[in-house]
């Protein structure tokens, strides 16, 4: 059950191409502004590229929230999924799982590059990469439990932006403190393992989070 959601999502956003390069085109241009609006200061903007790109790729992966379960609610097919035998949590997964693949890991893999932009040094951009790859699924995990709770509201894209946006603060700290802390000279491994362990945490927990939630939308 959990490869044929992944497949069957993975197959829609296929034929969405569109919405994923939306994603990606905002990302990529939110982090290209920056350095022309700060300047060609060179150790400034080492001091903002974490952020900056961190803050873009979060407001990335929200673009696509809203897309989660919405069309499985339009069209009935989220209706089939909560009578399934199998677990709910389960099937909630494999939509996270798709969502991230469509969504985060583009984010990830571009943020090197973007990073050059920056000056920063090749390990830097490592880091970032690294950092990104543990980040972004906790983002994902997160935002499934506010899409889940918004689900057929009016106006429910404003109050998913203020149910998740304080719950990413944790990721975005050790995130953009990892390469932070290695520009500063400073072993990134602590914040890197933080952010490990808030990746198990949301892992284990969302899923069944966002199926619960997704049961009393649906009442």
């Amino acid at each position: 059950m959990l490869t044929t959601i992944i497949r069957r999502d993975l197959l829609l956003a296929y034929r969405r191409r569109s919405d994923v390069l939306t994603t990606l085109f905002f990302f990529v241009i939110v982090v290209s502004l920056f350095p022309l609006g700060v300047g060609p200061e060179m150790k400034t903007l080492r001091l903002i590229a974490p952020g900056v790109v961190w803050v873009a790729a979060l407001l990335a992966s929200m673009l696509s929230l809203n897309r989660l379960f919405a069309a499985d609610h339009q069209d009935g097919t989220l209706e089939q999924m909560l009578l399934a035998p199998q677990p709910l949590a389960l099937i909630v997964l494999g939509k996270i799982v798709a969502h991230w693949l469509v969504s985060g890991l583009p984010l990830a893999l571009m943020a090197p590059v973007l990073g050059m932009q920056f000056d920063l040094p090749p390990e830097a951009l490592g880091i970032l990469f690294l950092a990104l790859l543990l980040g972004t699924p906790i983002l994902s995990l997160i935002g499934a439990i506010g899409a889940a709770l918004t689900l057929g509201l009016r106006g429910g894209g404003v109050l998913l932006s203020l149910l998740v946006l304080p719950l990413y603060i944790p990721a975005l700290i050790f995130g953009a403190g990892a390469v932070e802390a290695y520009i500063a000279g400073v072993s990134p491994e602590g914040h890197l393992s933080l952010l490990g362990a808030l990746l198990i945490l949301t892992g284990l927990t969302a899923p069944w989070v966002t199926a619960v939630a997704l049961r009393i939308a649906m009442e």
